[in-house]
């Protein structure tokens, strides 16, 4: 079954969130709601159908509290060996920088608001 493919049959609804694909805006969760209309009775009655059609990404807080945690600690760890390193008397590998440093850019680019809830 495509996408395009209009879901109606009651006894196709079990199956029918697999075969959706994800949503990744609001306006594109609205165009599926319209595509869809069974969508918006099954989405009243469970309000979990919605983290469903966005996927995990877009549903599962555990995912983004785990990247931020790694990229935390990654940056810590990169400090405190960088630390360590220069006490020693050595110079601190320029790997070991390099990776605090993408660690820190990383954090920086999922903690800053994105740009469409700026401008708003």
């Amino acid at each position: 079954m495509t996408q395009t493919e209009p879901l109606s049959a009651p006894s196709e609804i079990g199956h029918a969130l697999d075969e959706v694909a994800p949503v990744t805006s609001a306006s594109e969760l609205n165009a599926r709601f319209t595509q869809y209309p069974w969508l918006v009775e099954m989405a009243k009655n469970d309000p979990h159908v919605i983290g469903a059609i966005m996927g995990p990404l877009g549903s599962d807080v555990w995912i983004y509290r785990i990247v931020v945690i790694a990229l935390g600690l990654a940056v810590l760890l990169s400090i405190v060996a960088s630390t360590l390193i220069a006490w020693n008397g050595a110079t601190p590998p320029e790997g070991l920088v390099a990776i605090g440093s993408a660690a820190v850019g990383a954090l920086a680019g999922l903690l800053a608001p994105s740009p469409s809830t700026r401008a708003k």
